[in-house]
Order: structure tokens, then sequence, then C-alpha cells
């Protein structure tokens, strides 16, 4: 294998990061918070068909304890995205960015919780530099509550970590076809908003119709680039590189979210927010790296499991 080829294959993944990085200013160019669930539906609407298309096959094999399963987690992700996409329409970019990177942290926390076992010192120190840089970057400019968005956003990380937890355990999944159990819980999840948008604002037809080209242009985005592109990479991934690898070049998602957010979206961070935001980035990679090993033999490795964001 030739030196360069390690290169090559980290590139799709880092590129996963950045486009999940670029996500949350993509969320702000589409939806506001009365169109939010009717964006959902258009989103996954235009994922599902394709994604259809090249799971059909797998999706006839499944038995009716996996649909069960993968309709059950698709509830858990429409709850992830509908906390993710609020937030993000109610706080800046880069916090959200920042703030949902908190789920690397929790899951291992929740992972030490249903083992009862003690997670490591140095872990629960990286656990507490988190809180504190995010405690930081919502206060910047003065000590307030929280934003609204910002609250929403750290709900998704920890219901987010709940997911991983549940994929990882609930073993009706366990040894289902990825493709398919992905299918299923995106289309569960995308007929909760479906069954929700009439009763929060505008059907996702008129949202449709009142999109301009830029706006379809970072739906597209969202939908090909973000959900998509990154489902088939991190599938590619994790069979062609290792899992401690993929976590780590995934793990930089929030700080593309940061560079997105201040140099596209203009969000301005004070020195506070600036020392909060580079606190959650230096604890989150501490923690991945200090994070206490599963003990049962069916859990993964959270960060490698393909999961679509």
């Amino acid at each position: 294998m030739s030196s360069s080829s390690p290169v090559l294959r980290d590139l799709p993944v880092l590129l996963v990061a950045v486009v999940w990085g670029s996500s949350f200013l993509a969320v702000q160019q589409v939806a506001e918070p009365g169109t939010v669930v009717a964006m959902l539906v258009l989103r996954f609407g235009l994922v599902l068909p394709l994604l259809g298309a090249v799971a059909w096959r797998a999706l006839r094999r499944l038995s009716r304890a996996e649909w069960l399963g993968g309709a059950a987690l698709g509830l858990a992700l429409s709850g992830i995205f509908l906390l993710e996409t609020y937030g993000a329409v109610h706080t800046s970019a880069t916090n959200a960015g920042l703030i949902i990177s908190l789920a690397m942290v929790l899951t291992p926390l929740g992972e030490s919780a249903l083992s009862r076992t003690a997670p490591p010192r140095a872990f629960l120190a990286a656990a507490g530099l988190a809180v504190l840089g995010v405690a930081l970057l919502t206060v910047d400019g003065g000590l307030r509550p929280p934003a609204l968005g910002d609250l929403l956003v750290l709900g998704a990380a920890l219901v987010r970590s709940a997911y991983v937890l549940a994929t990882a355990r609930l073993r009706a999944v366990r040894d289902a076809d990825t493709l398919a159990v992905t299918w299923v819980q995106l289309a569960v999840a995308t007929a909760v908003f479906a069954a929700v948008a009439p009763a929060v604002g505008p059907s996702p037809w008129a949202v449709a119709a009142a999109y301009g080209p830029a706006q379809w242009a970072w739906l597209l985005h969202l939908s090909l680039f973000c959900t998509l592109f990154a489902f088939f990479v991190q599938m590619w991934a994790v069979r062609a590189t290792s899992p401690s690898r993929v976590s780590l070049l995934l793990g930089t998602e929030p700080l593309w979210a940061a560079v997105f957010g201040i140099t596209i979206a203009g969000n301005r961070m004070g020195l506070l927010a600036v020392v909060g935001g580079a606190l959650v980035l230096a604890a989150t990679e501490w923690g991945r790296r200090t994070a206490p090993e599963p003990h049962r033999g069916g859990t993964v490795e959270p960060e490698a499991e393909p999961v679509p964001v």
C-alpha cells in the first residue's frame, strides 16, 4: 500500500466533518422557527427514495423485530433532529456546533453509568472542563441564563448520547443490515415530522414553493451531502480504516462549525466565548482519548457508528 493511501482514505472522512460543520449554517439559511418541521420533511423526503432504492433488497430481508427496533430508534432520531434544528435557528451556528459536540463526552458517561463502573479520573476532568467551556460559551457578554437555542442543542446532545447507547445495546438491530435499518429510522422520523408539520406551521409544499434557488441549494446540501454522502462515507470508512481514526477525524466537526459560523454567518465571539469554545474542543478531544472502554461485547465505539445528521 502506497504511503499516500492513508491520506486518501482520510480525505472523505474529513470532508464529512466539514459538511457536518456547515450543517448548522445551512439550517439557518433554509429554516425559521415556524418552518423547522416542514424543512425537515423536505430534507429527509429527498433522501428516502435514493437510500431506499439502494437498500431495497436488504429491507425485504428485515425481520419484524428489526423493523420494530429500527422504528423505535427512528422515534429517538426524530427527537434529536427536532431539538438540534430548533436549537440551531435560536442560537449561532458556532454555539450549536460546539455544544452538540458534548455528546462525545456524554456518551461514555452514560456507558459507565449503564455498566456501573467508574470512569477514569482523567475522563471526569475532561467532562468538567467541557461543562465549564459551555458555560463560558453561552454566557459570553455577561452573566445571564443560556439562550433557548443553546439549551435545545444541549438537549439534542443528551438525546443523541442516549440514541447511540440504545443503538449499540438494542439486540433487535445489532445484526441487522445497517443500510436497511437506517432507512427505517429515517422513514419513521420523516413520518413524525409530516404528522407534526400541519400543527406547527406551513405545509412542506408551501415552504418548498417559497424557496428560492439559494435556499434549494442549501436544502440539497443538507440532504445529499450532510445526510446521504456522510452516511455512505462512514459505512465505507469504518471498514477501510480504524474506528478510532474515523472518530478522531469526525471529531473536528465543531471546529468546522466555528469556522463557517465566524467566516460566513458573521458570528462574533467575545473573549469568554473564545476561551469557552477552546475549552470545549480541548475537553472533547481529551475525553475521547481517556474515555472508558465499553464492557459489553455488543457495544460499539459511538463515534464509529454510522449515524446520519
